[in-house]
């Protein structure tokens, strides 16, 4: 019993070589956003001032970049959950063989470069119009290149987060019995659609706010696609406001960053209720199917 006293006292105690690897990390990461945060509040000849944050909101295009990141966004979010949450459930409940097909094809984006998508995109767009205008579809290949909410650039975006959304999805599912939660739904008089969005839906939350958050942070740092189809959302004006003012456009990165951080505390404190509140959860779910 002596020799194991030490043993004990000693395992919750954070070991050396840890601590060292999480000081190396912190130091790589926060080195360079301390920098960049000198480089917009030290002004030579002003001293420290906060001007390069105070001129953000008053930048030209301001405003109609992120209003459009954050419409694109939504738009993004919205179609990639409509398309893969009823795949991947139908697929756990009537198909199980076909779980790797689905892994396959929802997988593919990874290994199609954003230059390759955006070159095939933009081939598409130009043999539209050239072979269909005397066609009703000429239109449409007009509708989703409206510059001031371009359609191509969601479905771009839904394919480029297909993989990352689907990961998170499957991972909720294998967390969660979802053959038992509909079929008690379904005993109860649930329809199939009542059932999957009463039953299942709601014991899917984290993984569903896992893989919007993961969208929404592809489309908000995504400038590939958008810079060379030639539109202008927040990250390609960035981009072009750093050539004429370059403490704004850190100090624009900065705050971006900053949000993106706030979104995953958001979603962390969201998914430790929800870890809470799991068995009273699924016992509603079923229970108000009716």
């Amino acid at each position: 019993m002596a020799r194991l006293i030490p043993a004990v006292r000693t395992a919750g105690a954070p070991r050396p070589g840890r601590m060292i690897v999480l000081l190396l990390a912190a130091t790589y990461f926060l080195v360079p956003l301390l920098a960049s945060a000198v480089f917009t509040l030290d002004i030579p000849g002003q001293g420290w001032t906060l001007s390069a944050y105070t001129r953000i909101v008053h930048a030209d295009g301001f405003l109609a970049a992120l209003t459009l990141s954050l419409g694109l966004a939504a738009a993004t979010v919205a179609l990639v959950l409509l398309v893969t949450v009823p795949a991947a459930v139908a697929v756990r409940l009537g198909a199980p063989r076909l779980r790797s097909v689905l892994e396959v094809v929802c997988t593919l984006p990874l290994v199609v470069p954003p230059v390759a998508l955006t070159a095939g995109i933009t081939t598409v767009l130009r043999w539209g119009p050239e072979q269909l205008a005397a066609t009703p579809l000429y239109q449409t290949f007009v509708a989703v290149q409206n510059p001031s909410f371009p359609l191509i650039l969601v479905l771009a975006y839904a394919v480029m987060a297909l993989p990352f959304v689907y990961r998170a999805l499957d991972a909720g599912l294998r967390a969660v019995d979802v053959r038992t939660l509909v079929e008690a739904a379904r005993d109860l008089g649930a329809s199939w659609p009542r059932a999957l969005v009463l039953a299942v839906l709601p014991n899917l939350r984290g993984a569903l706010l896992n893989a919007s958050f993961l969208a929404l942070a592809l489309v908000l740092g995504e400038f590939t696609v958008a810079q060379l189809l030639g539109f202008e959302p927040f990250t390609v004006w960035v981009v072009q406001a750093s050539g004429s003012d370059a403490r704004l456009s850190v100090a624009v990165s900065l705050l971006s960053l900053l949000l993106t951080w706030i979104l995953l505390l958001a979603l962390t404190v969201a998914g430790r209720k929800r870890h809470h509140r799991t068995p009273r959860t699924k016992s509603v779910s079923v229970g108000v199917t009716p």
